[in-house]
């Protein structure tokens, strides 16, 4: 298709084809970055969260191929629980949702970044990330050093 049609982006998507926020990911491109994706053991991958403003590590979860389809498509982060076997998205019984920014796959395909902004505790202890106050003893390497 030439024209001025084949450079107009499709309603409610910027001219760069990214989706515009509130905006649905096109289900055809949704399906095909899932395939793209390198699940392991049962069929998860896991997902690092990231505040979208601080840049904080909040947390770790799994993701199986529905979780992730959920995620990018519905604009809330939903997570496959190992423990209980079943879907949870952050929040939905605590209030402390997760509200996705962005979602990259590292180079290998095997994990997600996911950006957010986080209402309230990322951990379900109450903690504001699942590593404050978690440090292990370790020796402090100086890259100068041989």
């Amino acid at each position: 298709m030439t024209g001025a049609a084949a450079d107009t982006p499709a309603a409610g998507t910027p001219a760069d084809g990214t989706p515009a926020a509130g905006v649905p990911a096109d289900g055809s491109a949704v399906e095909a970055a899932i395939t793209e994706l390198k699940f392991g053991e049962n069929d998860l991958l896991p997902a690092i969260v990231q505040d979208d403003e601080s840049g904080d590590v909040l947390m770790l979860a799994w993701m199986d191929a529905e979780a992730v389809r959920r995620t990018l498509t519905t604009g809330r982060v939903t997570y496959w629980s190992r423990s209980r076997g079943e879907y949870w998205r952050k929040g939905d019984t605590s209030g402390h949702r997760q509200y996705v920014r962005s979602v990259a796959s590292d180079c290998d395909g095997d994990t997600l970044l996911v950006r957010v902004v986080q209402l309230g505790a990322a951990c379900h202890t109450g903690s504001r990330t699942c590593f404050d106050g978690r440090d292990l003893p370790a020796v402090v390497g100086e890259p100068n050093a041989t």
